[in-house]
């Protein structure tokens, strides 16, 4: 397994991971964070719920196989989880897909690019939220093996792992999916403006503004 010593961002006083990180991200704040995030993510257990039984009656028509997908990503501390979410490709063996390759489009289902655009395929990801895995809000994790390459590639990407990864975050409503490395790099220096400077106006903007991209059906 990739390893990297790597503390978390909520253990530290401000500029110990290279970031002027300001002193309202001392504990307090993140504390309040977590407890925001479970609150949340209780409240969006039963759409969830409905949103999945839903779908698993559709799924034998129109996306056929299992309804969720867990793929292995890089979270906190530069660890692996595995991250949940709705199906939204045929079952067909994946092509081996390169940090730099693009999204295989050509096996997203009807029914996949519907759950993508309302970013409803992220919604299972609240159980991440509440494993304590993921956050509603932060840098939103990469595959795994694409994040490894990117550690070695871009020298400030691991910088983003000091804190949970969000469903999603200040480098998605800015940019967009990021495919390739030239745009890794670019979301790399929206995740770490979120982290140096992480407040709860900033967390409002973001939620604010992944709300109107889910109304605008503008996922990806």
């Amino acid at each position: 397994m990739f390893d990297l010593e790597f503390a978390r961002l909520d253990d530290f006083d401000a500029g110990t991971v290279g970031l002027p990180i300001r002193r309202r991200s001392r504990s307090y704040y993140w504390r309040a964070k977590r407890g925001f995030d479970v609150g949340m993510s209780l409240v969006l257990l039963p759409p969830l719920i409905v949103g999945g039984a839903t779908l698993l009656m559709l799924n034998p028509f129109l996306n056929t196989g299992p309804l969720l997908f867990v793929q292995t990503r890089m979270g906190r501390g530069c660890k692996p989880f595995g991250a949940i979410k709705f199906r939204t490709m045929r079952r067909e063996a994946a092509k081996t897909r390169g940090p730099d390759d693009p999204l295989e489009v050509e096996r997203i289902t009807a029914l996949g690019r519907f759950l993508r655009c309302s970013r409803f395929d992220e919604l299972p990801q609240i159980i991440n939220v509440l494993r304590g895995e993921m956050s509603l809000i932060g840098p939103r994790p990469d595959a795994y093996d694409h994040a490894i390459a990117y550690v070695d590639a871009i020298p400030e990407y691991r910088m983003r792992y000091a804190v949970r990864p969000g469903i999603s975050g200040l480098a998605q409503t800015q940019l967009g999916y990021a495919e390739g490395i030239d745009a890794t790099r670019r979301k790399v220096e929206a995740d770490l403006e979120y982290i140096r400077n992480v407040g709860f106006m900033l967390e409002a903007r973001i939620f604010w503004a992944t709300v109107l991209t889910v109304l605008g059906r503008k996922g990806a």
